[in-house]
């Protein structure tokens, strides 16, 4: 199987990520911390939204399936 480019939440993520390890370090002066603060703010609610829309597909696709469900355990099978 061929390596898959990360999609946008999991480069979002990865650069969170880095962006915590860069603060946790100690060595960033505050101009450079207060910029990564505000972008690793930024980021967050990018994954935020990018979540909370993955979470309304996943919504709609179960109430599709449910409707189906509903719909053709109605019908009488002929034997």
């Amino acid at each position: 199987m061929a390596d898959q480019k990360p999609g946008p939440f999991e480069e979002k993520v990865a650069r969170l990520e880095a962006i915590a390890k860069e603060l946790e370090g100690g060595n960033v002066e505050l101009d450079r911390a207060v910029a990564l603060f505000k972008e690793g703010k930024t980021l967050a609610t990018e994954c935020e939204k990018l979540l909370k829309g993955a979470q309304q597909q996943i919504d709609r696709a179960m109430e599709s399936a449910t409707q189906t469900e509903e719909a053709s355990s109605g019908e009488e099978i002929p034997f």
